[in-house]
């Protein structure tokens, strides 16, 4: 390897340990994007400058958050970010050569692999914070007592919560907490993926070409992983909680599916642009709309009805 590929590999690394420590202080806002943004330099490193640059980057940052903030810190993001990084951007560079052109590794395995390591991550998550339902509920329990006590008092006409309502709030949230994680480590993936493919496109460094993030389909095998994660939700306890860490993930890969429908058929309607804008504002809104989408991307997973031979949008176009 050249000496500057190595050079940039190494800096890549320190760079997402750097704003992965950073992601911890601040304030609100700041910290989420920060952390949305830690592995962008890992993935920059693997579809730009190969896989092998991507492991250097991604053992480089582990090592550094391992001086950082020790082992178990270490563990976590190694799970929820180096591994994802190297894996999925060695995977979007795998190709091969058919009597038609070259073959890319398909984007819906890709989004299967992001998958399940955002619910691997959500999964173990569950595991550090407590590993049962008794430890998981006495430890949000008393987040929502901390946060009740020492910032709800401090709102100015903040109704009073007692002991009923508080035990309320700890089970809405212990239901709702690895959907939350899952759903969080996907984006987390799907997004510095789709942000470093622009960037390294943009750079002319990008290998594979651009294709049409439209008509993306999943494997006909994942839907049975989604129905399957979702079935086992209703078994309660600790099993239906890590039923729920991958059933979050599954669900976002398939409204993701559900969206590109709703691109292909929106193509050449003069009223795409509203159609997309209330769409994508609806969706970040109104949790609802994301079931529907998903469901919309189970029926083309099953069914099939965009048209592949349909030409894209131009580049101007939201797509």
């Amino acid at each position: 390897m050249q000496t500057n590929v190595f050079l940039l590999s190494l800096a890549a690394g320190i760079i997402s340990a750097v704003v992965f420590a950073s992601a911890t202080t601040g304030a609100m806002l700041l910290r989420v994007i920060l952390f949305l943004l830690t592995p962008l330099s890992l993935y920059l490193a693997g579809l730009g400058l190969g896989a092998v640059a991507s492991a250097i980057a991604a053992i480089t940052a582990t090592a550094a958050v391992l001086l950082i903030a020790g082992p178990l810190t270490a563990e976590v993001y190694a799970i929820s970010t180096a591994v994802p990084a190297v894996i999925c951007t060695r995977m979007a560079l795998l190709s091969r050569g058919t009597e038609t052109g070259r073959e890319w590794y398909p984007l819906g395995r890709i989004v299967v692999i992001a998958a399940l390591f955002a619910g691997l991550f959500a999964a173990l998550a569950l595991i550090v914070m407590g590993g049962n339902i008794d430890a998981l509920t006495k430890m949000l329990r008393g987040a929502v007592e901390t946060f009740v006590k020492s910032e709800l008092s401090r709102i100015p006409g903040a109704p009073a919560i007692g002991a009923q309502e508080i035990d309320e709030i700890t089970r809405s949230t212990l239901s709702t907490l690895p959907w939350a994680l899952g759903l969080l480590a996907m984006t987390t993936t799907i997004l510095n993926l789709w942000l470093a493919g622009r960037i390294t496109l943009a750079s002319g460094r990008l290998v594979r070409p651009w294709p049409d993030l439209a008509q993306f389909k999943m494997p006909a095998g994942a839907t049975f992983v989604l129905l399957i994660a979702i079935g086992l939700t209703f078994t309660g306890g600790i099993t239906g909680l890590f039923a729920a860490s991958f059933a979050a993930p599954f669900t976002l890969a398939f409204a993701l599916v559900g969206l590109g429908l709703i691109h292909v058929l929106t193509r050449g309607s003069p009223w795409r642009t509203f159609i997309l804008t209330a769409l994508y504002t609806g969706a970040v809104l109104v949790p609802h709309i994301g079931l529907l989408l998903a469901l919309a991307g189970l029926a083309e997973t099953v069914f099939g009805y965009r048209t592949p031979g349909k030409p894209p949008a131009p580049p101007n176009s939201p797509t």
